[in-house]
């Protein structure tokens, strides 16, 4: 079915948090520290791995490269919301809501195939340790890196070309940012075809690198559970337990968000789920491993003793 209003737009507004106006200033203040908290985070993480020659080993450059990674992701996002939430928000113009879905589809899935490097790293770490620096050289990091962002890459230009190519009849996007299915909804034509490639393509960014996860870990726990001694299980698990953490909840908030049927739930809810994986999730990394990681917090102790002392 053809919507009634063919007068086509080149511009967007987002309705935002449109629903909660009485909250607004609240939500504001509690996006602002969690966003501020989010970037101080995992900066301090990517300084103190470059300065730290103790986590100068594969696990933590992946965790660098990571966080790098939810830090531009968030600032494509979170700053926009911001604006809206407190009246500042201009309309976004085709081109600026092209670049905003292009940068979040690029880094979200890159996202997703780093933590399925950090799986497999921790996979050769634990069931093939003597050949752990051989096979988890630089030039297979550096790889797997690359692999992850051409990934992403190739993802949001097919997206972009394809959402971008409709025309588009109603400028209010029913959203805080340029994120997919509120964008299609705006066009004029029948999108059932693009809405298939679209759940198709979320199915296969989400649930292939999360099934490699998962099958790592049956491996790698397979493996911990023939080790002799209970302390040398606790300490494989130790290894480990940061990086699970993150899986779950990363991909388990992807899942609901993307793999869900388009009617289940409301515009509130779509946001709430939204707001979990821009804003939340991206807080688990340096949580996540400056509370769990003794390695990590180490090294922010000796930075600390060694600033003091200088």
């Amino acid at each position: 079915m053809k919507k009634e209003n063919h007068t086509l737009v080149n511009e967007f507004v987002f309705q935002g948090f449109s629903s909660l106006h009485e909250y607004k200033l609240m939500l504001f203040f509690v996006f602002l520290i969690l966003y501020l908290l989010t970037l101080v985070g995992n900066v301090i993480i990517v300084t103190i791995i470059s300065i730290d020659h103790h986590l100068h080993t594969p696990m933590y450059f992946f965790l660098s490269m990571l966080s790098t990674s939810e830090t531009v992701y968030t600032l494509v996002i979170v700053p926009q919301m911001l604006s809206s939430l407190i009246g500042l928000s201009q309309p976004i113009s085709l081109a600026g809501c092209a670049t905003q879905m292009f940068f979040f589809i690029t880094l979200a899935i890159n996202n997703c195939f780093l933590l399925t490097a950090m799986g497999y790293d921790r996979y050769v770490a634990i069931c093939n340790p003597l050949r752990y620096m051989v096979i988890m050289n630089k030039r297979v990091c550096a790889q797997l890196v690359l692999g992850a962002f051409s990934i992403g890459l190739l993802v949001a230009i097919i997206q972009i070309f394809s959402v971008f190519r409709l025309p588009f009849c109603d400028r209010q996007v029913a959203h805080y940012f340029c994120d997919i299915l509120p964008v299609i909804k705006l066009s004029c034509v029948d999108t059932t075809l693009h809405d298939i490639i679209n759940f198709i393509i979320s199915s296969l960014v989400i649930v292939v690198p999360m099934a490699l996860v998962f099958f790592s870990y049956i491996l790698i726990i397979s493996t911990i559970l023939k080790i002799a001694s209970a302390e040398g299980r606790k300490k494989a698990f130790a290894t480990c337990a940061s990086h699970l953490t993150v899986v779950i909840i990363h991909y388990g908030c992807a899942s609901i968000a993307y793999l869900k049927p388009k009617s289940e739930n409301t515009r509130d809810q779509d946001q709430l789920i939204s707001v979990t994986y821009t804003v939340f999730t991206p807080l688990l990394n340096p949580l996540v491993y400056t509370l769990r990681n003794k390695e990590v917090k180490g090294a922010l102790h000796r930075a600390i003793v060694k600033k003091l002392l200088a």
